[in-house]
């Protein structure tokens, strides 16, 4: 019975322990999304402030694909927030589920001692019982043994009340769980209709540009992912690198960066590949980590890793899992391929803008050729 009673608190102190990284990546989840909130609000007076105008209407499409993307970020860690809430949920019903059986088997149990109990009472039992002794030492061990018993029914009253209680707080907090899913439910479908009516506004000022602003919109777009001052201050510090040295730019036949990705070229050094959503992002070669920035202005991650003095880069990552300075191994995870909005069509997609960069500046790379055919 005891060891029973040990294993359910032992399994309780664990879900309790579990609980509390869940509540923790909860509350992570809704700082990212506070944070994403304002910076949707900003843009959103950002964009109202804007004359509609032919000069100001590239600014108003360039303002709106990034909006697009953050409220995609924003319905993202909204549903990883639903996702979080929903496996908490099954968690603590199951806990529920398994403290309210065992009440109501101590239960049972407590009914039934108390009955016998009774019988024994009203049969004078316990009188027959001790009066049967054979001598005074038999007679104190009777009486010895019927205070254990009443002892284990006091035991027992205890344990159900300590498991009462724990069911109650359990379905109190499962109780508290269901409210914030439905509210979580109800902020993404607020967010996904915004998100359409972002697009059908972003689509509406596409259609009023001529093929000359679409171009210049194009030309500005890509401005935003240039990553040439990064790797000329970045070539200076892999001058000596070992990690990674057997790199050269006869190397091919390498894995992808993005898993199941499609790749394409992009300009100069750069590459671009597109996968799907939440697909991992790996170092295509051994190397060290040189940096990780975010991007000031998509607000996603770019991460250059040095293969002996050569350099990669990975732009548009969503979340990483590295840190600069961090030895890496070929095809380790650096993190996963980032959100991007076509300014075009304002569609959705998920690519990484991969580059290769030869110690020469003089020397030229196509990056999509470093990869299996």
């Amino acid at each position: 019975m005891k060891a029973a009673v040990h294993l359910l608190t032992l399994s309780f102190l664990l879900f309790a322990i579990g609980a509390s990284a869940q509540n923790s990546q909860v509350e992570k989840q809704k700082r990212v999304i506070a944070e994403l909130e304002k910076r949707i609000a900003n843009e959103e007076r950002a964009i109202a402030k804007l004359k509609k105008d032919r000069a100001s209407n590239e600014e108003r499409v360039r303002r709106l694909a990034r909006q697009i993307d953050s409220r995609n970020q924003l319905l993202d860690e909204t549903e990883k927030q639903a996702s979080s809430l929903q496996e908490e949920i099954a968690r603590k019903d199951s806990v529920a589920g398994s403290l309210a059986s065992k009440l109501d088997r101590d239960r049972a149990q407590y009914r039934e001692m108390v009955r016998e109990a009774y019988r024994n009472y009203r049969q004078n039992n316990y009188v027959t019982y001790l009066f049967s002794s054979r001598d005074f030492f038999d007679m104190a061990r009777k009486i010895t043994m019927l205070r254990e018993i009443a002892a284990m029914r006091e035991s027992k009253m205890r344990d159900i009340e300590q498991l009462s209680e724990q069911v109650r707080i359990e379905k109190e907090g499962l109780d508290r769980r269901h409210r914030s899913l439905d509210s979580v439910k109800q902020q993404l479908s607020a967010q996904r209709e915004k998100l359409e009516r972002d697009s059908r506004n972003a689509r509406a000022n596409i259609r009023t540009m001529s093929q000359q602003e679409k171009s210049a919109l194009r030309r500005k777009v890509d401005q935003e992912q240039r990553l040439d001052a990064a790797i000329a201050e970045l070539r200076k510090l892999t001058k000596g690198n070992k990690e990674g040295a057997s790199f050269s730019a006869k190397t091919s036949g390498l894995r992808l960066p993005v898993a199941s990705g499609r790749v394409k070229r992009y300009r100069e050094n750069m590459a671009e590949i597109t996968g799907p959503k939440g697909a991992s992002v790996i170092s295509i070669y051994e190397g060290k980590v040189m940096d990780v920035k975010r991007n000031r202005i998509t607000n996603k991650y770019d991460v250059y890793v040095a293969h002996g003095e050569y350099l990669t880069s990975y732009a548009n990552l969503g979340t990483i899992c590295v840190e600069k300075g961090q030895k890496v191994a070929r095809n380790q995870q650096l993190g996963t391929i980032g959100s991007a909005v076509d300014v075009m069509t304002m569609e959705t997609e998920y690519k990484l803008v991969f580059g290769i960069y030869p110690p020469n500046p003089n020397q030229k790379m196509r990056a999509e050729n470093c990869f299996r055919k």
